[in-house]
């Protein structure tokens, strides 16, 4: 009874200070599986200027699509307009300007930006890629439309550094409604060192003695706290969740040795429920780990 009535009395005192312990799963519950919006699936901005850039350049190429002598007629746009030579990689799906292969005739390293072998060595290069046959055989018929379809594709890659990108915008846009200005009261992307320089603070505890530089997505000065923010959104699992929930777990307990400064953490994402129990863990040290529906309910408007 007496261990009983010492719970209840410390229930009540939370309650009484406004303060709930949260329960995990129910926290857990409210992740949301994506946050993207309209532009998070193609930047078809990006994808329509890195065409515009060689579009010149692809029209005179387009000359060899169904070409009865494409070796021949390879030959002359390359010699007379050798700047054609910058679309070939794309042609390839490639982002370089040089590429290597080795065969049983040798190793080359074609640069794509300024000839560096024969063009009958360049010939070579596209007979065996195959782009001699994509042209000669009309299985494509306009290579801007082509070299669109291929940027696409590569830009798809980019998603994933645009959804963390979604996760910083959505807590930055959360911060603003809360009041905080930036480059007065909220800050973003804040070296360690920075961060000591501005505010006179020392956070040796979390820099390995100054030995370690890292970088805050944001921080939040207030009248008695520095707020030193980090935010990600995973989709879908792995084993980086993991080992960032046991980071953070490690920081959470360094930044709280230092008077002054407390550590927030958002995330989200459906990814977690793979990496729950490393994430219930930092949980369990860090008070101040929050996900969008927190940010929705609030939670930043609390900060003093």
């Amino acid at each position: 009874m007496e261990v009983y009535g010492k719970w209840f009395q410390q229930l009540l005192f939370e309650e009484d200070r406004g303060e709930m312990k949260r329960d995990f799963k129910k926290w857990l519950s409210t992740f949301r599986p994506c946050i993207a919006d309209y532009c998070y699936y193609v930047d078809f901005d990006k994808v329509n200027n890195n065409v515009d850039d060689i579009k010149v350049e692809l029209n005179i190429l387009n000359s060899l699509v169904g070409s009865k002598n494409i070796e021949k007629d390879f030959e002359d746009i390359i010699t007379k307009y050798p700047e054609t030579l910058k679309c070939i990689p794309l042609l390839l799906a490639v982002r370089s300007n040089e590429i290597s292969v080795t065969d049983a005739d040798g190793e080359y390293n074609f640069s794509f930006r300024k000839q560096n072998y024969s063009i009958d060595d360049y010939k070579m290069f596209m007979r065996k890629t195959k782009l001699f046959d994509l042209l000669e055989n009309h299985i494509v018929s306009n290579l801007v439309d082509y070299a669109t379809g291929v940027e696409t594709g590569l830009d798809s890659n980019g998603r994933k550094n645009r959804g963390g990108h979604l996760m910083e915008n959505l807590v930055e846009d959360y911060i603003q409604k809360a009041g905080f200005v930036k480059d007065k009261n909220y800050f973003k992307e804040m070296y360690i060192h920075e961060i000591e320089q501005k505010w006179s603070v020392n956070l040796s505890a979390i820099s390995n003695q100054g030995k370690m530089e890292k970088r805050f997505d944001f921080v939040i000065k207030t009248d008695n706290q520095i707020y030193v923010i980090e935010t990600n959104f995973y989709s879908s699992g792995g084993s980086k969740l993991n080992e960032t929930a046991r980071s953070y777990k490690t920081l959470a307990q360094e930044v709280a040795t230092i008077d002054g400064v407390t550590f927030i953490w958002f995330t989200d994402g459906c990814g977690w429920n793979s990496a729950r129990n490393n994430l219930e863990e930092t949980f369990d040290v860090l008070d101040t780990v929050y996900n969008i529906q927190d940010l929705e309910d609030g939670i930043l408007q609390n900060l003093r």
